[in-house]
């Protein structure tokens, strides 16, 4: 695989990943539009272990909160940290038994269709531009998370295995119709990625390791190496953006790159 096809797929992962924009779309569209052999999902994974690294450094207070709320839990010991843990474990449960489900039926390449991809930007853009219009409820936080919405925003982030559908714009737009500030429903996003990326991120990385190839293996490693780096920069800015503005422009993109899609998936295909 071409280094700057490693380079623009990171780029791409970097940046988009924790955007409302679906990373795994925008992984699929590159070779398409670059006229690229497609990477495969294994690649795909390796990009998103780079920004699992990338989110638990910057979330790096939380991340610990979780990893001694795991200690607690195997101990069997009440905290507040080994609640927030369950609640993120509960929550992760519904997209790993639905990954599972696709695999065993062998429709990871089929959904990866521009019609697919297209139709799910515009459907899931504009339930977020819906779920942003409504206030914020109180003061809901990751301090304050119940089983009720933990389980509710993890039920929704189920379908961001679909591509297009993005799983941090769906579980922002849950915890938006939950009443939740836009920062917040951000955190939470984030925050639950780190379960369900460490266990198919690793998992792919396992594949690759064990029946990749060496070639294949470097190519991953260097995805993930630069995902990480630009990871960081997106989520900062996205964290900042959200304190003054609303989730509006990546609607709008999201609509413009679904219609586009529709209009010259013929080609793309």
């Amino acid at each position: 695989m071409p280094l700057i096809q490693l380079i623009v797929l990171a780029l791409i992962q970097g940046i988009t990943e924790f955007l409302p924009i679906s990373s795994s779309a925008h992984l699929i569209l590159a070779p398409l539009v670059m006229d690229w052999r497609d990477q495969g999902p294994l690649i795909d994974l390796a990009a998103h272990v780079g920004t699992l690294g990338a989110v638990m450094l910057y979330f790096r207070n939380e991340t610990g909160m979780l990893a001694r709320g795991g200690v607690d839990a195997l101990r069997f010991r009440d905290s507040p940290d080994r609640r927030l843990f369950l609640m993120l474990a509960g929550a992760s449960v519904p997209i790993v038994l639905f990954g599972a489900l696709l695999v065993a039926l062998k429709l990871e390449e089929a959904m990866r269709s521009p019609h697919l991809i297209g139709a799910t930007s515009i459907v899931f853009g504009l339930l977020l531009w819906h779920a942003d219009r409504r206030p914020a409820a109180g003061e809901k936080s990751v301090a304050t998370l119940g089983w009720r919405e933990a389980m509710m925003v993890g039920l929704a982030q189920m379908l961001s295995l679909v591509p297009g559908v993005s799983r941090s714009g769906v579980t922002m737009t849950a915890a938006r119709y939950l009443g939740w500030s836009r920062v917040e429903a951000a955190r939470f996003s984030m925050l639950l990625a780190i379960p369900v990326t460490m266990v198919l991120g690793l998992a792919a990385m396992l594949r690759l390791l064990t029946g990749g190839g060496d070639e294949q293996l470097a190519a991953g490693l260097i995805v993930a190496g630069l995902s990480f780096l630009v990871a960081l920069g997106a989520i900062a800015f996205l964290m900042k953006w959200l304190q003054r503005m609303s989730f509006l422009p990546f609607v709008v993109y999201r609509v413009l790159l679904g219609a586009a899609l529709l209009l010259f998936a013929g080609k793309l295909a």
